[in-house]
C-alpha cells in the first residue's frame, strides 16, 4: 500500500512539473506551488516538503529547513508554521522543509545517518531544479541540532559549492568538547552515535562543524543564546573563532539572558539580523 502511495504522488508530481513547464515555456509566470511530503528516499521518515514561489526562475534561491531534537526526536511539522514567516522575510525564494531519519537508544538510525540524509535531501532538490524551475543555490537554516547539520553538510559536504549562506539557531559545533560538557550532553550524543567519545573518537571529529571550516567555507550567521544550558554558547563562539581564522563571512548573535531557544521581541530581532546577513552575502 505505501509503495502504491509513493507511485501515486510521484506521478502528480510528475503531472504538476509538466503542466509547470509548458506555463514556463510560453513565457508565463509559473504559479505557486506546494509539494507536501515527497520522498528523497525509501525510509519514511526521508520526506520533504517543498514551497515553489511564483514567478519562480533558474535564479530562484531555495532555503531549507532543518528542524532539531537531538538528533533522536523532532519533525519538519514543528517548522511548518515558520514557513509563512520565512516565505514573507525572503519574498520570491523557494522553501524546502525536510524530515530525516531519527536515532533511537543508540541503536537504530545512529550518526552519520542524520548526516546522510541531508545529504541526500540537497542531492534531490539540486537534481531537481530544472523540473522546479530554481537554482541549484541553496541556504541552509537549522535549529540545535538541525543547526548542527546544516553546519556540517555547507562546511563538509558541498563539494560543488551549492550552499550560500547558513543560518545557525544554537547547533553544536563541536561535539568533542560536548561530550564532556556534562551527563545530560553526553547521554544525547550516546543516543544519536551509539558511541563515547572514548569509544570512537573518530566518529566525534569526523561529526563536528568546527573540523571542516575553511577559507572556502559559506557565509554563516551563528544565532545563540547566552544563558543556553544545553547547547553552551563557548560551542558558537568556538565556531566564530574559526570563521575568524579563516576569514569567512559570519556573524554571531548572542542573546544574553536567552536559553535554548526564544521567542517574542528577541525572535524578531534575530530575523531582521538574519535577513541583513542574507541580504549583504547572497548575491
Amino acid at each position: 500500500m505505501r509503495y502504491c502511495c509513493y507511485l501515486l504522488a510521484l506521478l502528480l508530481f510528475l503531472v504538476s512539473c509538466t503542466k509547470n513547464n509548458d506555463v514556463a515555456e510560453n513565457n508565463i509566470p509559473l504559479p505557486a506551488v506546494t509539494i507536501t511530503d515527497t520522498a528523497y528516499g525509501s525510509d519514511p521518515l526521508r520526506k520533504m516538503d517543498i514551497y515553489l514561489p511564483a514567478g519562480r526562475d533558474e535564479h530562484t534561491v531555495a532555503i531549507v529547513l532543518i528542524h532539531g531534537g537531538g538528533w533522536s526526536d523532532g519533525d519538519k511539522s514543528e517548522l511548518t508554521p515558520s514557513v509563512a514567516g520565512v516565505q514573507a522575510l525572503f519574498p520570491g525564494y523557494a522553501v524546502v522543509n525536510i524530515n530525516y531519519r531519527l536515532a533511537k537508544n543508540g541503536v537504530t538510525n545512529v550518526f552519520p545517518a542524520q548526516e546522510e540524509d541531508v545529504e541526500k535531501a540537497v542531492e534531490t532538490i539540486t537534481a531537481n531544479a530544472e523540473n522546479f524551475h530554481i537554482s541549484r543555490d541553496l541556504i541552509l537554516a537549522g535549529f540545535s541540532a538541525g543547526g548542527h547539520l546544516a553546519l556540517l553538510h555547507g562546511y563538509k559536504n558541498d563539494p560543488e559549492k551549492h550552499v550560500k549562506a547558513i543560518v545557525d539557531f544554537f547547533g553544536p559545533t563541536d561535539l568533542t568538547a560536548l561530550s564532556d560538557i556534562g551527563t545530560i550532553q553526553a547521554l544525547i550524543l550516546f543516543n544519536a552515535t551509539g558511541k563515547t567519545y572514548d569509544q570512537d573518537s573518530e566518529l566525534f571529529i569526523q561529526s563536528s562543524p568546527v573540523n571542516f571550516v575553511t577559507e572556502n567555507s559559506p557565509p554563516t550567521i551563528i544565532l545563540q543564546g547566552g544563558a543556553d544550558e544545553l547547547v553552551p554558547a563557548s560551542q558558537s563562539v568556538e565556531l566564530d573563532s574559526r570563521l575568524e581564522e579563516n576569514k569567512v563571512a559570519h556573524e554571531l548573535v548572542v542573546y544574553p539572558g536567552e536559553g535554548h531557544g526564544w521567542s517574542g521581541a528577541t525572535l524578531a530581532d534575530s530575523f531582521e539580523k538574519i535577513k541583513n546577513f542574507i541580504d549583504a552575502n547572497v548575491p
